[in-house]
């Protein structure tokens, strides 16, 4: 009998229990973040009022807030157009970018050849390529995705290149000698090696699909919040200037945020990637 009730199951913890502690770990990421941002912007509110730093300069917080609410209308219209801008232009960025990476990865003389371009061509200064884009495609969205493309394409070639690289050579030669071709190892075996790489250059590549539409919005446009921000400086209305900057982090913490959501549902499908938890 004592034998038997050594070998019986712990406890396991209650539902309630499981969802307390989840909550807690998810406070325990947010409040240090949270109590930053409200020190500094409680500094920022008393040392503009102390100092008596005009408003065309910057604007209080209090300000901000209150242009944040009463032009919401046109924030939300002008933020509608700009994630319009940014998902084409990071959805075709995915594609065009692991293209690149099976080809260059498939045939090694177009890495040769290629690659070294790719890497040349991400030196040149991204602001200067929109003025150049517009000529090209005019003032529709077309020259605003192809911008956005030519700077987030890179990091997801980049890391799925290393991704499809870093298969292991033991698990290839297995492969083949089980009679697989290249591209049915290159399927089987290196893309889904390659797909944490993969998300990690994704994550930076949407970051620089909202800069890419906002500086593309200064360059030529008459809509979306980078023309906003554009237009609120010619004002002088820094509080709207501030506004639109503060939707523009936000959106891109909520995109950033989206990939990782998807990292996470691949997660459950490819149990081999790993989770980025910050």
């Amino acid at each position: 009998m004592a034998t038997s009730a050594l070998l019986l199951p712990l406890d396991q913890p209650s539902p309630q229990a499981l969802r307390a502690a989840a909550a807690r770990r998810i406070w325990s990421k947010l409040w240090p973040p949270l109590l930053l941002s409200v020190a500094v912007i409680a500094l920022w509110e008393i040392a503009v009022i102390v100092f008596g730093v005009s408003s065309f300069i910057i604007a209080k917080p209090s300000d901000i807030a209150t242009t944040l609410f009463t032009s919401s209308e046109m924030l939300l219209e002008a933020t509608w157009i700009t994630t319009q801008e940014v998902l084409w232009g990071f959805l075709i960025s995915i594609i065009v970018g692991i293209a690149i990476a099976l080809v260059v990865v498939r045939y090694a003389w177009i890495e040769r050849a290629v690659y070294p371009l790719i890497v040349l061509f991400q030196v040149v200064p991204k602001v200067a390529l929109a003025p150049i884009f517009i000529l090209w495609f005019g003032y529709s969205m077309t020259p605003k995705l192809v911008l956005i493309v030519v700077m987030a394409f890179f990091p997801i070639t980049i890391n799925m290149v290393l991704g499809l690289k870093r298969t292991d050579d033991d698990l290839i030669l297995l492969m083949r000698s089980v009679g697989s071709t290249r591209n049915q190892i290159m399927t089987r075996v290196q893309v889904p090696n390659s797909l944490p790489y993969l998300f990690t250059g994704m994550r930076i590549a949407i970051t620089l699909a909202v800069i890419g539409a906002v500086v593309a919005e200064f360059a030529g446009s008459q809509n979306g919040l980078g023309y906003l921000i554009q237009f609120a400086s010619t004002q002088l209305d820094t509080a709207l200037m501030f506004a639109a900057l503060i939707v523009v982090s936000l959106l891109g913490l909520a995109f950033y945020y989206l990939v990782g959501l998807a990292e996470y549902l691949a997660s459950k499908r490819f149990p081999h990637i790993t989770i980025d938890e910050r």
